[in-house]
């Protein structure tokens, strides 16, 4: 089976442990690399034609005006063909609770009926929040798995366990035994 990773991550200063810090790599990012070099798949970054502020607190402003406003931020690039892939993980930053509009407008661009989605997320104390349940909601005919959520603070320390969810869920889909051995 084909998988996709899928993952809107943004880079510059984030909230980390309480306290404002720029990131090169964004912290969904680095979830979503660690997935795909232990079990593969291809890696599609989900990109706002307009991206949020570098700023912290004027991107997180503009994610909840777009929230409040139900915006669809148009994205970058051209559509993927999601036809090939049979598992897409999904991944966001929580934002407000939920998925970042920039994921909202990737989801209703395509029909992911009969895909199974695994979701993840990366938060500073959030979790999930609401976002499982609008991820139902937005994907009617898919089947959503257990998600793993992240502490964006703790992604570099939790490789083992990041490991670990993309084996037991992605590796009986893929025929690949469940070893969590680097790809």
């Amino acid at each position: 089976m084909n998988t996709l990773i899928a993952f809107y991550s943004r880079a510059g200063e984030n909230y980390v442990d309480g306290a404002l810090r720029t990131l090169a790599v964004g912290n969904t990012e680095v979830v979503a690399r660690t997935i795909r070099r232990y079990v593969g798949g291809d890696l599609y970054p989900i990109l706002p034609a307009q991206p949020y502020s570098e700023s912290y607190c004027e991107c997180i402003n503009q994610a909840k005006q777009d929230l409040s406003r139900g915006v669809r931020p148009p994205l970058a690039g051209p559509p993927i063909d999601l036809s090939g892939y049979d598992v897409i993980c999904l991944g966001w930053p929580n934002y407000w609770n939920t998925l970042p509009m920039p994921v909202v407008t990737f989801l209703e661009a395509h029909d992911l009926s009969g895909k199974v989605i695994l979701p993840f997320c990366t938060h500073e104390g959030g979790g999930f929040g609401r976002a499982l349940r609008d991820l139902s909601r937005l994907c009617p005919g898919a089947e959503i798995w257990d998600g793993l959520a992240i502490r964006g603070a703790r992604v570099t320390l939790e490789e083992e366990t990041i490991a670990a969810w993309a084996a037991e869920h992605l590796c009986p889909v893929m025929g690949k035994p469940a070893s969590g051995e680097k790809a």
